[in-house]
């Protein structure tokens, strides 16, 4: 087996984020003298061996991985965690293991308000490194629109181990399901999908039909197709990421934590469950950058107008100047536009 990773090289002359941090990735899990040749795509260089590569097995973006079997079939990785996974599948395995032989302590022995006060001022980036690093795969990201895959990116650039969870209320835009399988295929990982209970949703379909919520509020429709399923989606956790910032909604979000303790839902074994919420600080347009800068997939709906997006009967596109979360439930007081998803922490 021949194994070939493009790194892309920038103006500056240094390698790009994504490809260092897979570099440190593979490193530390003791891989790294395994690649066979290292070829670096340099911006600006159509000619440099890397982007020639890139054109030849159609992928704009780096790193990327060609591994060539002894037969001469070849496979063309795109996210750095499948690549080691499927290609070193001893060694992730014995990880694996270790892992889940690992003992875990029954709570956080730690101060969670001092943790908040600390990474309140660093990258979002080590804030998910610090959480996969305690709760490892006990800790999920919940996963629908563009912050969310921002932390899939970052939790992915760690090499940790980590869940990720969507709710299907049943109700999402046809491009936000082809959006999901997007991100499923590009960083190689499954997603679960958290539907609603039937029961609950035929019961409430047949007893004020399809649009309750125009008329009474949207709190008893999220709660059957939101609230319950997350609240059966963290009863494996001890903890969950959540692309939270306070920038979205000043009237419910203004005193936003980075680390807290959920007091809403409970982890496993109705144990505490630790929030952390680590685009806080960020702003929109910090997020879009990081968004264009590392070519992280985004949903289509944003292209036209969507800046939230939820449901698809309760989302629609804002106009020049109106602030993001007017496109969520509108038609009610602006503060009452939350699901239930989150509480203050």
């Amino acid at each position: 087996m021949k194994i070939v990773m493009v790194k892309k090289q920038l103006l500056c002359g240094e390698p790009c984020d994504k490809c260092a941090q897979a570099e440190k990735m593979l490193r530390e899990r003791g891989v790294w003298e395994r690649i066979d040749e290292v070829v670096w795509a340099i911006e600006g260089e159509p000619e440099s061996a890397g982007m020639l590569l890139g054109a030849q097995y159609g992928v704009n973006l780096a790193p990327f991985f060609v591994v060539t079997q002894e037969d001469g079939t070849e496979k063309v990785y795109r996210s750095a965690l499948r690549f080691f996974k499927e290609s070193f599948s001893d060694v992730s395995t014995s990880q694996s293991k270790n892992k889940q032989n690992k003992p875990r302590s029954a709570r956080l022995d730690r101060d969670l308000p001092a943790l908040d006060e600390k990474y309140s001022t660093r990258h979002p980036q080590e804030i998910i490194e610090w959480g996969l690093k305690w709760f490892g795969a006990d800790c999920a990201i919940a996963f629908s629109g563009a912050e969310d895959v921002i932390l899939i990116d970052m939790a992915v650039n760690t090499g940790l181990s980590f869940s990720v969870f969507c709710l299907d209320t049943g109700r999402l835009h046809p491009e936000t399901y082809q959006y999901l399988e997007t991100v499923r295929k590009h960083y190689g990982i499954p997603i679960r999908l958290m539907s609603p209970k039937a029961d609950d949703l035929e019961d409430l379909v047949r007893e004020k039909g399809l649009y309750s919520f125009l008329e009474d509020g949207h709190k008893q429709c999220c709660g059957i197709r939101k609230i319950e399923p997350l609240r059966r989606a963290l009863g494996d956790c001890r903890a969950w990421i959540s692309g939270q910032r306070r920038d979205q909604s000043p009237a419910t979000r203004s005193d936003l934590h980075v680390i807290h303790k959920d007091e809403a839902f409970k982890g496993v074994g109705e144990g505490d469950l630790v929030k952390l919420n680590p685009l806080t600080h960020w702003t929109s347009q910090q997020v879009w950058d990081y968004i264009r800068d590392h070519e992280v997939p985004y949903n289509p709906l944003h292209e036209r107008g969507f800046r939230s997006i939820g449901c698809e009967p309760c989302t629609r596109a804002t106009l020049p100047g109106e602030h993001e979360r007017a496109g969520r439930w509108w038609w009610e007081e602006s503060t009452k536009r939350e699901c239930g998803l989150h509480t203050k922490g």
